[in-house]
């Protein structure tokens, strides 16, 4: 079955789904808290949390963002493959460390991926050697990232208020300078990676520091636009299993106008520009094929400046956030 597909069976009932809803914007709330949010007592939380988290369609995702940074280059590939290699292509790039995404989409036969590299000789090597010399690869597209507007974090279905980086995107507005992040933020991080509801006197403990400067760093970054901290789950387990990719031509005088516009689209997850003339890239989660649809009518009609709109439903999807995606 195609990881995609609406039709797929969901063991998620709502209860789960409450959970989710909850710990996604406190991934650290305790499961007291959640219970009582939700009216399920605490050990019951944990438990059905336990069972999500098996799934593999839920997981805890901690990390900075690189872009926000401006450490390294990300860069989105279009890497066109030879008939019947596809899928081979497709997951010898999902197992590299440095893939943050992999997918397969309607559309000429081509993997997708956004890779991040720490330099223009690191992205060469990729491009011409390490990808290029894959067998069944034909040719490969690329284009750098210039900004980043929206990733799934901001994509929340279930809340009634925009997040902070979609609320500075709907007013055109770019986010403030970067936080000063140093090794024991980074050290940080990694042990949220490892176990994003540690306890503070288990981080405490790793990191040889106190409890009260460990929860006033977490503190720093979790208010910061630089950390990502959150319980994620695939987009059909909150139901909408339908997921498109879209690209724009869009003329630079009204590249800002266009991207204020996208960015008040609630379906839309993930925005970036690119190198390229097709300069704008996002992502997009509906409930039904006709939601889609429907979307693409209401967002790309009457676009000012846009000169091409190329669209294409997601077949596949074997890595997203950095985590090989489980096929059902």
């Amino acid at each position: 079955m195609a990881e995609n597909d609406p039709s797929g069976p969901s063991s998620f009932d709502g209860p789960d789904l409450a959970i989710l809803q909850y710990l996604s914007q406190r991934p650290r709330a305790s499961f007291a808290d959640a219970g009582e949010r939700v009216g399920l007592h605490e050990r019951t939380v944990a438990r059905r949390l336990e069972r999500m988290l098996r799934t593999g369609r839920v997981r805890f995702i901690a990390a900075l963002v690189g872009e926000h940074l401006a450490e390294g280059l990300v860069v989105e590939l279009a890497v066109r493959c030879a008939p019947g290699r596809l899928e081979e292509v497709a997951r010898a790039i999902a197992v590299r460390a440095d893939a943050r995404s992999v997918e397969v989409a309607t559309g000429d036969l081509v993997v997708l991926a956004e890779m991040e590299v720490a330099d223009g000789a690191e992205l060469i090597d990729l491009i011409d050697r390490t990808i290029g010399g894959m067998p069944g690869v034909l040719d490969i597209h690329s284009a750098l990232v210039l900004r980043l507007l929206l990733t799934a974090v901001d994509w929340t279905p279930y809340a009634t208020e925009p997040t902070y980086m979609r609320r500075l995107a709907m007013d055109g507005l770019r986010p403030p300078p970067p936080l000063p992040v140093d090794d024991i933020d980074r050290e940080l991080v990694d042990l949220l990676a490892e176990d994003a509801r540690m306890p503070m006197t288990n981080l405490a403990l790793r990191l040889n520091l106190g409890e009260s400067t460990v929860r006033r760093r977490l503190n720093r970054l979790m208010a910061s636009h630089v950390f990502q901290l959150r319980l994620f789950a695939e987009p059909g387990v909150l139901g909408h299993p339908v997921e498109a990719r879209f690209r724009l031509r869009v003329e630079h005088a009204h590249l800002d106008t266009v991207l204020r516009r996208l960015a008040h689209e609630p379906s839309i997850r993930h925005l970036v520009v690119t190198t390229g003339s097709d300069n704008v890239l996002g992502y997009s989660s509906h409930a039904t094929t006709a939601d889609m649809d429907a979307f693409h009518a209401r967002t790309f009609s009457g676009l000012d400046g846009v000169r091409e709109v190329q669209t294409a439903l997601l077949m596949r999807t074997y890595k997203r956030a950095g985590r090989p995606v489980r096929a059902r």
